[in-house]
């Protein structure tokens, strides 16, 4: 906790000596707050602590936010059953587990594999980005069962991804089991949504060399 009060003092400092800045140094000085306090709140390799230690700020850190934001809107479209938000300069992409796979199950749903492979499509069209995927479940049951759990179905979604053509170069696999809930376990609701698996959608190499160039 006091770690936590610490950082938004930090970042409210930061803030504060935003004022005199232009836009450009503006943003860039708020994004490193933010993501500061999303890295310090969330932990190391979480999906948004990911996004904040990809981001690089800057000119070319705003170049790689107007490709993320046209890469957003169309997984939005695409994959209407999946929350799709822009975090820093990357995407974080959230799908409900009890939609994507069965109870206590690892094996993706025949009816969400239409969803998968529509968002499938888009990251074959931004192939210049790297795709985080999370595993996660709510406090139910043990660790020895949640951990494994969240571990296969992380996998699950990778193997599937690339089965629809996505590089597997390009992927990466975590899980969590029930250590990093989105919400409080305290109600079903809550629980339903700390079950999921999350993706951290962020510049490679090739996009940030462009990027820097002003050529992206």
């Amino acid at each position: 906790m006091k770690r936590t009060v610490l950082v938004f003092a930090a970042a409210a400092l930061v803030l504060a000596g935003c004022a005199n800045m232009n836009n450009q140094q503006r943003g860039t000085m708020i994004g490193a707050a933010a993501g500061a306090a999303g890295a310090a709140l969330l932990g190391k390799g979480s999906v948004w602590g990911v996004l904040a230690g990809a981001a690089i700020g800057g000119t070319a850190g705003n170049l790689i936010g107007k490709h993320m934001d046209e890469q957003a809107k169309e997984l939005e479209q695409a994959v209407p059953t999946a929350e799709v938000n822009r975090v820093e300069e990357g995407i974080n992409m959230t799908f409900q587990s009890g939609l994507m796979f069965p109870l206590n199950s690892s094996e993706i749903s025949p009816d969400y594999k239409d969803d998968l492979a529509a968002a499938a499509t888009v990251f074959n069209k931004y192939e210049d980005t790297y795709i985080l995927v999370e595993g996660h479940t709510d406090d139910t049951g043990t660790d020895e069962i949640n951990v494994p759990l969240s571990e296969r179905r992380a996998k699950a979604v990778s193997a599937f991804l690339v089965s629809q053509g996505v590089d597997p170069a390009r992927l990466d696999e975590k899980w969590y089991g029930s250590t990093q809930p989105k919400y409080p376990n305290d109600s079903s609701e809550n629980r339903s949504k700390n079950r999921r698996v999350e993706l951290a959608i962020y510049a490679d190499e090739d996009m940030v060399a462009q990027a820097k160039s002003g050529t992206l």
